[in-house]
């Protein structure tokens, strides 16, 4: 078996998540997940949440068996009927293995959701900082996680052979004063750069106040304050079970769409004459 290649540096992302001070975004992302919760027609008594910030879910499900977020997820086979990826897979080396270790923590009909920050979370401040680094240095580092587009997520779902899987995206827009004020919000979410290949040596201030320009001249609002995208992707799917709906096989509905909608059957015209 392959070893996933390193994307994060596990130490740094440490570090940064216990300066976090910062919770806006994620409390958005956990009301948003007792509501999708609150909407399915179940009571979830054995709830695991994997995270880096344990002490912030723990607050909202403060019953549950809590794993960090690691490659290894410490969770044991069959035992849980939710289990929560709360906003940290797009800090994993293997988001597959992160899916596939929930789902086998959970029994038969148990539910896996997940929240994670998707590809176009701040677009425009990795836009800038590629386009300002390149100007002022000649060259480019990694500064903003690989975070995975919905239909990438989407696709890894499907192959972890959860059932019933689905994969949506919430965009939030937030508003600052300027770049240095993003930067700082960022840096007290807890999510500063924690790249494995990230530049290990302080960037030139030259660098940040060019992306500043750039970033005003391409991406502020009426006020003359900036913007800057945070999407959410949830994944949500089910552990196999025997009880659950089965789609039917192509073919083998016993009833016409046009006769359940009351409507005109229209033949399409032969197109081979």
């Amino acid at each position: 078996m392959n070893k996933p290649p390193q994307i994060t540096d596990r130490a740094a992302l440490n570090k940064n998540r216990s300066r976090m001070t910062e919770t806006f975004l994620f409390d958005a992302v956990a009301d948003e997940i007792q509501e999708r919760l609150g909407e399915v027609n179940r009571t979830f008594t054995d709830v695991a949440v994997v995270s880096g910030q344990p002490d912030y879910w723990g607050q909202y499900f403060p019953n549950a068996t809590h794993a960090a977020d690691t490659d290894l997820l410490d969770l044991k086979p069959l035992q849980h009927d939710l289990v929560i990826h709360a906003m940290s897979m797009h800090w994993a080396n293997d988001p597959i293995g992160q899916i596939v270790q929930s789902r086998n923590a959970l029994r038969p009909d148990g539910l896996f959701l997940c929240a994670m920050f998707g590809g176009q979370t701040l677009h425009e401040l990795r836009t800038c900082l590629a386009e300002a680094e390149s100007r002022v240095t000649g060259g480019l580092s990694p500064r903003i996680a690989p975070m995975g587009e919905i239909r990438d997520m989407g696709s890894l779902l499907q192959r972890s052979s959860v059932a019933l899987p689905v994969a949506d995206t919430a965009v939030l827009n937030v508003s600052y004063a300027d770049i240095w004020a993003l930067m700082r919000d960022v840096r007290a979410m807890g999510e500063s750069n924690a790249l494995d290949a990230r530049l290990r040596t302080p960037t030139r201030r030259a660098v940040f106040e060019t992306a500043g320009e750039i970033y005003k001249s391409h991406y502020v609002d009426d006020q003359g304050r900036i913007n800057a995208t945070f999407e959410i992707i949830y994944l949500t799917g089910w552990a196999p079970s025997d009880d659950q709906q089965k789609p039917l096989r192509p073919g083998s509905a016993q009833a016409r769409l046009a006769d359940a909608l009351g409507a005109k059957e229209l033949k399409l015209p032969d197109t081979n004459n």
